[in-house]
């Protein structure tokens, strides 16, 4: 290993922007990502020792007698629970067999050795270290021909010293992936959308659809799920409106979050999710398994499947939609509002007394009124008021932050009232206008007062500044103190110090 370099060195033609490292499998691994002086482009190089051609001869007999002897299934490796079982055994094996053939073998190397394997033989090989990065958002292979890419939460679009060196092995890579989930890729079907047992999103795609190459895009999703205080801690969004939306959802009204593509609408329904009541039943849609909510929630999560080669065996978000009407939800989740029926089933059961929550692409309250309105989706305007509130998050590129841009709600007539919106100048989320139609609706269903209203809003403010100043940041932490809420808002009160 290379001795780490300090931030801004320059060095040979080049500087060092920056270096770290983090663990992967229990290997430390080191990053510098570095700016040379005949490239527009800085790049991120994984510092990993080289393994000589004849190591690797005989690293590929220990590989292909471990999966002999293991018999692993494709079932266990999309389990949780036993993939870590594997992991062990795995190494356990590995190192016999290292020590057998390199006797001596220091134990360090011999580490590194095992988690090679591990990543070569039960995943996705290099790429699986950067999987392991915290500090990055997307893991690209653009074809064989030019480095994997990354996008990294401090410096962008980053290339990487990583190469896939043939597009059969990309090819390998993405079908490996998507039989764990029962899905594949094939040059009569060349698309896949799949997701690996962590819950990043992978997309891939075949050649010749993808001119150049195959391609693998892998979204990563984070390993510890935002909460309520997290966003209020780094300014995504202001107490006040946290607030709201926890009244809100309180009391059963529905919730649509817009935005653009990577704005966190995701992590906001991930985030607003905590605030459902225990003693209720939770039905969550998506194409890809991505939320993650509190382990003592009632919660049904169910995921799309795509036909097989003969057009059979699909299940689409509309089946599961239709479906989960019949399994007495309290609330339901829908990933990604995108088509017109899946619109119509949505608005229904709104309708029918279902509270829903979903996500749709837009870039302010009113241009998610419209697309709602318009072709495709083409919902009548006079259903538009089922939805209490609109969230919209909104990601500046330039300084790499992300905000709820604004929080609306929707008139009887369908139109949108903006609450609060974010003020660039400030960084701050400010009150825009009063409630009307909102405040109507938590006067009837709760039968409180304007003033009873604004002293519950009020409380609830105290207990997520609580929260934040405790540094309770945690999924569980956060939810349980939610719930206590609920069960007992007074006692609660009282043991928080806040009454």
């Amino acid at each position: 290993m290379r001795k780490e370099k300090k931030k801004g060195e320059e060095r040979a033609g080049k500087k060092v922007i920056d270096s770290y490292s983090f663990n992967a499998d229990d290997i430390k691994v080191k990053v510098e990502v570095v700016f040379r002086e005949d490239d527009y482009v800085p790049t991120y190089n994984l510092m990993l020792p080289e393994i000589s051609k004849a190591t690797r001869i005989v690293l590929e007999d220990i590989k292909q007698d471990l999966i002999t002897k293991l018999e692993i299934n494709l079932a266990e490796l999309s389990n949780l629970e036993k993939i870590s079982d594997i992991k062990k055994e795995f190494k356990k094996k590995t190192s016999i067999l290292l020590e057998k053939e390199f006797p001596g073998l220091p134990e360090k190397t011999r580490n590194l050795l095992s988690t090679y394997l591990l990543f070569h033989s039960i995943g996705l090989g290099e790429v699986e270290f950067l999987l392991n990065d915290n500090f990055l958002e997307e893991i690209v292979i653009n074809n064989s021909k030019e480095p994997v890419w990354v996008y990294h939460k401090r410096h962008g679009w980053l290339k990487t010293n990583i190469i896939i060196d043939s597009e059969n092995k990309i090819y390998n890579l993405a079908s490996q992936i998507g039989r764990k989930v029962g899905r594949q890729i094939t040059i009569l079907n060349p698309l896949l959308d799949a997701h690996l047992i962590t819950g990043d999103r992978v997309n891939a795609t075949l050649f010749p659809i993808s001119t150049r190459g195959n391609t693998i895009t892998i979204r990563k999703f984070a390993r510890t799920p935002w909460t309520i205080t997290q966003f209020i801690e780094n300014r995504t969004i202001s107490l006040e409106a946290a607030a709201l939306l926890w009244l809100a959802i309180h009391y059963e009204l529905s919730i649509l979050i817009a935005g653009g593509t990577g704005s966190g609408k995701t992590s906001m329904l991930n985030v607003l999710a905590a605030f459902f009541p225990p003693n209720q039943r939770i039905i969550s849609i998506e194409d890809t398994r991505e939320l993650q909510l509190p382990s003592f929630l009632h919660w049904v999560p169910l995921v799309t499947r795509n036909p097989n080669p003969e057009g059979k065996g699909g299940v689409s978000m509309l089946d599961l939609l239709v479906n989960s009407l019949r399994m007495r939800p309290d609330r339901i989740i829908v990933g990604e509002v995108r088509r017109q029926r899946e619109a119509e089933v949505m608005f229904e059961a709104m309708h029918t007394g279902h509270s829903v929550y979903g996500t749709i692409h837009a870039d302010t309250a009113e241009q998610t009124i419209v697309r709602l309105t318009n072709p495709p989706i083409n919902i009548p305007k006079n259903m538009i008021p089922a939805i209490s509130l609109i969230v919209v998050q909104f990601r500046n590129r330039r300084l790499n932050i992300r905000r709820t841009f604004e929080v609306a709600e929707v008139t009887e007539e369908g139109d949108v009232n903006i609450l609060y919106r974010w003020d660039p100048i400030s960084d701050s989320i400010r009150k825009a206008n009063d409630s009307t139609s909102l405040m109507r609706t938590l006067r009837m269903f709760t039968g409180l007062s304007n003033e009873e209203i604004e002293k519950e809003l009020e409380t609830r403010k105290r207990v997520l500044e609580y929260m934040v100043n405790k540094e309770i940041r945690d999924l569980e932490g956060v939810s349980r103190i939610i719930s206590d809420y609920y069960r007992d808002k007074d006692e609660l009160l009282r043991r928080l110090g806040l009454k």
